[in-house]
């Protein structure tokens, strides 16, 4: 069967993933733009503001608001060391009170409060994070340098949790062997697999564990 060719800023079908935080991979990401074939100027260097919400009883689900939209995805399962998720649900703001109580507190894996209206706007939506006991609003600034390595999508990122600064680096594909090729040529096998998820959760102290380099 002949392998799907990725496409790099674009939609495709869900990918396994390699990635990993710690303070400095200048040598891997120094090996990474090396070993990249040209990609477009559009994923060059992109910046985002974003909000995790991170729930101290759900590791598996992991959701963001991204431009007043939210996307959740959730943990499929692990194959080789290397991560698969799918999309779980997206939703725009104002959100309705069923989309909030049917499918977005749920994935927080939480117990879920009293709603008393039919809308919530975006800052009345992060209200009821802020207030919920096991809840928490993390901001994520990101600065992201995109790559293609072995038909793998690739990126270094520079990443503010809540202004500490870390940094990211990753690879994904649909084909496993092409991102065991690419950790092994950028030098990072070895290398803990840490999804965004479990990186701010040991950033906010919500997990005790360091990152991969500290």
């Amino acid at each position: 069967m002949e392998k799907e060719k990725m496409e790099i800023g674009g939609v495709s079908k869900p990918r396994y993933e390699f990635r990993t935080f710690g303070q400095n991979f200048d040598n891997a990401h120094h090996r990474m733009a090396r070993f990249s074939v040209p990609v477009p100027e559009k994923v060059w260097e992109r910046h985002s503001d974003e909000i995790y919400i991170m729930s101290r009883t759900n590791d598996i689900n992991n959701t963001k608001i991204r431009d007043g939209k939210m996307d959740i995805k959730t943990y499929v399962h692990t194959l080789d060391e290397l991560e698969l998720w799918n999309p779980l649900m997206k939703g725009g703001f104002p959100m309705k009170v069923e989309m909030i109580a049917q499918e977005v507190f749920p994935a927080f894996q939480v117990e879920i409060p009293d709603f008393n209206k039919e809308i919530y706007t975006f800052e009345e939506f992060i209200h009821m994070i802020q207030i919920h006991p096991d809840l928490q609003a993390v901001r994520v600034r990101k600065q992201r340098f995109g790559y293609m390595v072995n038909n793998t999508i690739c990126e270094y990122g520079v990443v503010l949790i809540n202004g500490a600064r870390v940094v990211t680096i990753n690879s994904e594909s649909t084909e496993i062997d092409d991102i065991k090729k690419t950790i092994r040529e950028i030098g990072l096998e070895g290398v803990e697999n840490i999804n965004y998820l479990q990186a701010i959760k040991r950033v906010t102290g919500m997990i005790n564990k360091p990152l991969a380099n500290e």
